[in-house]
């Protein structure tokens, strides 16, 4: 039988999503017990490993996949407008928990990055051009350059422009207000605080089983990752922030709302460098345009990381396949998670993505020399001795029904809740980090509607705009821009 009394909130998965959940549920309310379970020997060691991911401050000020061309030559800024709103969120829950020392000075988590996007051939320099000025119209994307002059881009940005040929058009677009985040030491920060005002956080301990109880509580039994030691809990709320491995869980648990959902896991890989000579000549995330048939999270750029203080570039990501649903995961995951309630959304999904199939193919085929070249593309005087190979987090694109075409590959994030929200969990990827304040926000009111109004005090205190979009009122949006950027020492 489960040990102890009911635990009011467990979370599932170390990393931001649960770090982001518990300390909201910590503030709103504090006197409810909190545990943390974690497979791995520390938190933020999958998605939220600054190694692991972009640490991009999704914003959508250089990300070309929210801006799509309509049929009439147009862009659509709807999905930039919400990237954009959703990212101010975070930003404002941040510089809260940093005016309440919440997040500790010296963190160091956050730092200025100009976002730019950086494009090659006459097509794409129109297309960049008329994205600038859909963009630069609306509040929120105000300040935003433009330039298809060389001088200026290379001012911008010197390494784009060293080596290229004269007579090639190019184009970029520049915010200064950009970030580069490191979502480990984040994540860390949140956690230790939590730890600090009485969470409880297990480490090694990897969740095994999911099971609601006639009395509306949910069993939860746990193995240790070292040793053999196993034990059950009752919990009043539970939340599966466990990346990939949340479909596995979700699943686990029975809740109908899981049905039909399934994962198509990519992995990915990048080149870093640390080299000084390098890295002092670049600060700067550039993005820029996805081969066709590519996904969204494949999209080329090179970055200025800046992890534990110290600066280096990374370019990428170069995709490839595992089955594994996690880094750390097991060559099973992806065939164990095939169910008859999923297996036909699976099947449309690979029947329509062959466009997709073949680009992970020449991914995987592609040559070292043919890989370069693509560094090369943005960098023309990249050397191969100063980079080295690093492999990357999985991404684990949601793949859900449709009743049109069967089913679906969905790129962004899914929360998935119980009819009676006592569970909670989390499918996909990008900008999932970046978001991860109004993608919790959403999971207090599905699951907590009948509190929410005794909360909505505090929530508007922790983020000034919630409940309001920003776009709304530009002069308000210019306040909280600035009044956030001073709590977190970035760029006003």
């Amino acid at each position: 039988m489960p040990t102890n009394d009911p635990i009011d909130v467990v979370l599932i998965g170390g990393g931001i999503m649960s770090a982001t959940l518990g300390t909201l549920l910590r503030t709103l309310q504090p006197d409810w017990s909190i545990r943390i379970y974690e497979r791995l020997g520390s938190v933020a060691e999958e998605s939220s490993n600054p190694w692991n991911n972009a640490g991009t401050g999704h914003a959508a000020l250089c990300e070309l996949n929210y801006t799509p061309e309509r049929p009439d030559g147009s862009i659509d800024i709807t999905s930039a407008v919400k990237v954009n709103e959703q990212w101010q969120l975070s930003r404002e829950f941040w510089a809260s928990l940093a005016d309440d020392a919440a997040l500790p000075e010296g963190t160091g988590f956050i730092s200025s990055t100009p976002h730019m996007t950086f494009v090659r051939g006459a097509e794409n320099v129109d297309f960049l051009r008329r994205r600038f000025e859909a963009l630069s119209a609306h509040p929120l994307f105000a300040g935003m350059e433009f330039s298809d002059d060389p001088k200026v881009i290379y001012q911008w940005a010197p390494l784009l422009m060293l080596g290229r040929d004269k007579d090639e058009p190019v184009a970029a677009t520049r915010a200064e207000t950009g970030t580069d985040v490191d979502y480990g030491a984040l994540t860390r920060a949140l956690i230790d605080q939590l730890q600090h005002r009485g969470a409880e956080v297990l480490l090694n301990t990897e969740v095994t089983g999911l099971k609601r109880e006639e009395d509306g509580l949910w069993r939860i039994r746990a193995k240790h990752t070292v040793g053999y030691d196993r034990h059950e809990v009752r919990a009043r709320f539970v939340f599966v922030g466990a990346g990939g491995w949340a479909l596995k869980l979700l699943q686990k648990s029975g809740i109908p709302e899981a049905r039909g959902f399934g994962v198509f896991p990519i992995s990915g890989q990048f080149l870093r460098t640390d080299d000084p000579a390098v890295v002092s000549r670049h600060h700067a995330k550039v993005y820029g345009k996805a081969e066709v048939g590519s996904p969204p999270m494949s999209v080329p750029h090179l970055d200025t990381r800046v992890v534990d203080g110290k600066a280096s570039l990374m370019f990428g990501p170069y995709a490839g396949f595992s089955p594994k649903f996690l880094k750390r995961g097991s060559l099973l995951d992806l065939f164990l998670s095939v169910k008859p309630h999923n297996i036909v959304p699976m099947l449309a999904v690979a029947k329509d993505n062959l466009g997709l199939l073949q680009y992970l193919i020449s991914q995987l085929i592609a040559t070292p020399k043919q890989k370069f070249a693509a560094l090369q593309g943005f960098m023309p005087t990249a050397d191969p001795q100063d980079w080295v190979k690093l492999t990357a987090g999985q991404r684990a694109q949601v793949i859900k029904k449709d009743p049109k075409k069967g089913g679906v590959l969905q790129f962004g994030t899914e929360v998935v809740t119980g009819a009676d929200g006592t569970i909670a969990g989390l499918l996909g990827a990008s900008p999932g980090a970046s978001i991860a304040a109004a993608i919790m926000v959403d999971v207090l009111r599905r699951c907590f509607a009948d509190r929410m109004p005794g909360w909505e005090g505090e929530l508007r205190r922790l983020i000034p705009s919630f409940g309001t979009l920003l776009s709304d009122d530009p002069e308000r949006a210019e306040q909280i821009r600035r009044t956030t950027a001073g709590a977190l020492g970035l760029t006003a």
